[in-house]
């Protein structure tokens, strides 16, 4: 008889040293220790952790931000950097699965950043690599549209994790692209606020926004979401509204942002955290998906496969492609997609060499 996998996760609602990689690297080994010594065995940080989110973009004119931007790209990391192997080397050793939100570096230019998640397994292996697909409104200012070489789901002893970045959550072919790999736990990274209007005009709800879209992924994929947001301190709000009141009070008076475990109906399973940094644990037991797939399953009968028809481009996007000869160049024309390696995205995208050593 089939045997599903129970264990406890734990999503940190957390705030990074703004622009300080090896700060945010100590916190996040520190709070995975944490996180593990209560048993978590699937440990969930928030977009852009790794080490500031752009929230600037959304409250200063552009003409304004370099400063910012400056910042950002110097904190930048490299996935098979130090910075990532010190993360890698904790999982490993505290025996845990890792999601964290990284600001990607890249050798292919100084100023380009992608908004990254990185899957790591418990033996520190990294597992998969997506970088966001469209970075949302004014993060277009920060970061780099990826591609869907990371829309993969990673199998593994505790289930099959697939992961999106904050407003990707709301794409509803993104997310039917992991659920057709037969996605189970999924892990929905947020920013920790995300300003649209001036004071007084209204805005964008953001914990309602995330309760919708987190909730209709758990609820169509019958699957447990983990919702790991950040935490905006007072010290980053300082830094960013650099003495201008007006800036100060927006960005205290935008709504914040939340993190939680939700089950397969849809509804939280764990503390929500909304006010302060802090960690919120639940107990996933698969089994608890089974049943309501017999109501509706998605990637399954209920669906109609011979009147929809979806294609995923998983290849991934390079500036450039060198050929040495003529007969490099026509064996490259001739090769066939690259294949992924253990559920992981192909070596070697966008140039980066090492990206999944």
């Amino acid at each position: 008889m089939k045997q599903y996998p129970k264990f406890k996760a734990a999503v940190c609602h957390i705030a990074p040293v703004y622009f300080d990689a090896d700060a945010c690297v100590e916190k996040a080994v520190a709070w995975i220790r944490e996180a593990a010594s209560h048993g978590a065995e699937l440990i969930a940080f928030p977009e852009a952790y790794l080490s500031s989110f752009p929230v600037w973009c959304g409250v200063w004119a552009p003409v304004h931000t370099h400063e910012f931007f400056e910042k950002m790209v110097a904190s930048a990391v490299l996935v098979d950097g130090p910075e990532i192997q010190r993360i890698r080397d904790a999982a490993r050793r505290h025996k845990v699965f890792v999601s964290i939100g990284i600001n990607e570096s890249t050798t292919n230019s100084f100023g380009c950043v992608y908004d990254t998640n990185l899957l790591i397994g418990d033996d520190g292996s990294l597992l998969n690599v997506h970088r966001k697909l469209m970075p949302t409104h004014w993060e277009k200012l920060a970061w780099a549209m990826g591609d869907g070489s990371g829309l993969r789901v990673a199998d593994t002893r505790i289930g099959r994790i697939g992961a999106l970045v904050c407003g990707e959550n709301t794409n509803a072919l993104a997310r039917f692209a992991l659920l057709a790999q037969g996605e189970n736990v999924h892990v929905s990274s947020f920013s920790p606020r995300w300003p649209t209007h001036p004071l007084g005009e209204g805005g964008y709800d953001l914990e309602a926004a995330i309760r919708l879209r987190a909730g209709a992924h758990a609820f169509e994929g019958k699957l447990f979401n983990l919702v790991a947001s950040g935490f905006l301190p007072q010290d980053a709000i300082d830094m960013i509204s650099r003495g201008d009141k007006g800036v100060r009070d927006l960005l205290e008076q935008s709504p914040k942002s939340v993190s939680m475990i939700l089950g397969p109906d849809g509804q939280p399973i764990s503390e929500v955290i909304r006010e302060d940094e802090g960690i919120a644990y639940a107990e996933l037991d698969l089994a608890r998906c089974v049943v309501p797939k017999q109501f509706q399953d998605v990637v399954g009968y209920y669906n109609r496969f011979d009147v929809f028809e979806f294609k995923v481009n998983r290849r991934a996007h390079r500036p450039a492609h060198f050929y040495d000869d003529a007969s490099d160049a026509t064996a490259a024309n001739d090769a066939p997609p690259q294949p992924a390696r253990n559920g992981q995205a192909p070596d070697a995208p966008y140039g980066d060499t090492q990206r999944f050593s």
